[in-house]
């Protein structure tokens, strides 16, 4: 159950005073204040407005939970290079950077593909899939979950630069 005191914790919480809480939600400072106080039994409609509010800042961004420092890996890199470099690093997958532009991806999967005799010297232009999805650091993780379903990440930029990245692994750290 909601209660006034709970309210008013979740209030404080998001540092605001019950005056710009009431201007937010609508409703007079005084009703807030007689609400926290348990002297009034709210509207439902009035609780909704205010949990809204008090929550709306709380809500995990892609910056929240992308790795930083992403590898890239460049169209003329050998196999060979990029595959010790995931292995070092236990990744699964390296974007793939012509210059400033993502133009690919390379993944276990693709280099297990086409596994053969002579893919250490093979160029990663050669076997790249495309290049992973890209979305702002302020993108919600509910936004990119059925993106992680489809693909092995997302890419993470701040304006046209690429700061980060989110793995399918990322996302279950918010299990825990």
């Amino acid at each position: 159950m909601i209660t006034g005191s709970m309210l008013r914790k979740l209030r404080i919480e998001a540092k605001l005073t019950q005056k710009k809480l009431a201007e937010l939600v609508g409703v007079s400072q005084a009703h807030i204040a007689k609400i926290e106080q348990g002297k009034v039994d709210p509207r439902l409609s009035t609780v909704n407005k205010i949990l809204k509010v008090l929550t709306e800042g709380k809500e995990v961004k892609c910056r929240d939970l992308m790795t930083k420092g992403v590898l890239f890996a460049r169209p003329e890199d050998n196999v060979l290079k990029v595959s010790e470099i995931m292995v070092r690093h236990a990744i699964s997958q390296m974007p793939v950077m012509n210059g400033r532009k993502v133009v690919g991806t390379v993944t276990e999967e693709s280099i297990i593909r086409r596994l053969g005799s002579n893919i250490a010297n093979e160029k990663v232009k050669n076997i790249m899939d495309p290049p992973l999805p890209i979305v702002s650091e302020e993108t919600s993780i509910n936004i990119i979950r059925p993106l992680l379903e489809r693909r092995q990440g997302v890419l993470v930029t701040k304006g046209k630069k690429v700061i980060g990245i989110i793995t399918r692994s990322d996302l279950l750290k918010t299990i825990a």
